[in-house]
């Protein structure tokens, strides 16, 4: 299962209640889980932005180490512009940190874990789970 953005947010912050219980679901069923380079750099990116960066940087990387991370290569770009050129067709559009998670989900064959159910439901044959 990726984990999207959203998911690993609420749990780095502790305050959804809903995601913890989520996070030790997860465990209990001992489920593989994962991220993109994607997120990673969405998180990074906050980090960053963050009054106390190495703090934050610092339990991003412990997370880090506990999931499998999936990268964005060439096969994920080309369906990624698949999604992004279908939504955009069709007159939709979502950010394209989400087409490039969606992508890799839709390549590995995974489901994808988020609260944004209404940003990925646009996406045809991806699998998703909300908390």
């Amino acid at each position: 299962m990726i984990l999207d953005s959203s998911f690993i947010i609420d749990v780095l912050r502790g305050i959804n209640s809903d995601a913890k219980r989520k996070a030790e679901e997860l465990d209990k069923k001992f489920q593989i889980k994962a991220i993109t380079s994607v997120t990673i750099m969405e998180l990074w990116s906050g980090a960053m932005l963050s009054t106390d960066q190495e703090k934050e940087k610092k339990k991003i990387d412990e997370l880090l180490d506990s999931l499998l991370v999936y990268n964005f290569t060439e096969r994920e770009a080309k369906k990624a512009a698949e999604i992004e050129s279908g939504l955009i067709k069709s007159g939709e559009k979502i950010e394209i940190e989400g087409i490039t998670i969606a992508a890799t989900a839709l390549i590995r064959n995974e489901k994808i874990l988020t609260k944004n159910i209404k940003h990925f439901e646009k996406i045809k044959g991806l699998s998703i789970e909300s908390y």
